[in-house]
């Protein structure tokens, strides 16, 4: 369902700085489109945090702002269950690590990952008051496409989102998230934005303290999530913020792969 009529005035003012600035200024992912090479081969690497060492800092990936002002989510390398990993910790605000690369969902369509979301500690909050209604963690695919496709409302959204955040937004955002009471392969819709979608890769407590293994086809849940075809994925990013309580909150990231179509 369409938002309603945006106020008047907001309008009037987005729409008459849209008549002079091109649509694809509008999207950050027509920059990394022009300037970056597909990946080819069999597999693509995306993340090999194991394969580094606790401490090390996390290179190519690198700190993506949300909201000016926020409190960065804090990042780094740590050991866990015996595998080097990307541990997150929120504790006000939110921020993500993002790594720039371009992959074709087409000849590529398959992403593997792992995460973790640590069971509460003794005393903690339980997860039922951490978690209630926010993902516990989220990994992000940045997508491009032809800015023309989109009618006025998305690209006075789009406008609105480069203003207000550091960054703005893609093209379009696909996310996996691990949600507490959203059932397994829900598709979810931001109330902010048509141009951000989430699909609930995990649901529930059960297997916190445990590292899940994910596999997904990224082309089709592009295709269910926005009905349209997927251009090329220009970026891939993590972000763990803090509790619906306000109280800490933690996530491991594992390794992430693409793997040609079978």
């Amino acid at each position: 369902m369409r938002s309603s009529a945006l106020p008047l005035l907001l309008v009037l003012v987005l729409a008459a700085g849209c008549a002079s600035v091109p649509d694809d200024s509008l999207v950050w992912s027509a920059r990394l489109a022009r300037t970056l090479e597909r990946e080819s081969g069999e597999v693509v690497e995306v993340a090999g945090f194991s394969r580094l060492r606790s401490g090390d800092a996390p290179q190519p990936w690198e700190p993506w702002l949300i909201v000016p002002g926020n409190a960065p989510t804090k990042y780094r390398l740590a050991e866990v269950d015996g595998v080097v990993a990307l541990e997150a910790e929120g504790t006000e605000g939110g921020s993500g690590m993002t790594r720039n690369i371009r992959i074709n969902p087409h000849t590529h369509p398959v992403i593997e990952w792992r995460w973790r979301v640590p069971a509460p500690e003794a005393g903690s909050p339980p997860l039922s008051v951490t978690s209630k209604a926010s993902p516990m963690a989220r990994l992000s695919l940045a997508f491009h496409g032809d800015p023309d496709k989109l009618d006025f409302e998305d690209r006075v959204k789009l406008r609105m989102a480069k203003a207000l955040t550091v960054n703005g937004l893609p093209y379009a955002s696909l996310l996996y998230v691990w949600m507490l009471n959203v059932p397994l392969d829900t598709v979810v819709h931001s109330p902010h934005t048509d141009r951000v979608r989430l699909i609930v890769a995990e649901s529930g407590a059960q297997r916190a303290g445990q590292w899940i293994s994910v596999r997904r086809n990224v082309a089709e849940d592009f295709r269910r999530a926005f009905g349209e075809e997927p251009g090329d994925i220009v970026a891939v990013g993590l972000m763990t913020d803090h509790g619906d309580d306000g109280s800490r909150r933690r996530t491991f990231y594992g390794d992430i792969t693409f793997r040609s179509a079978p």
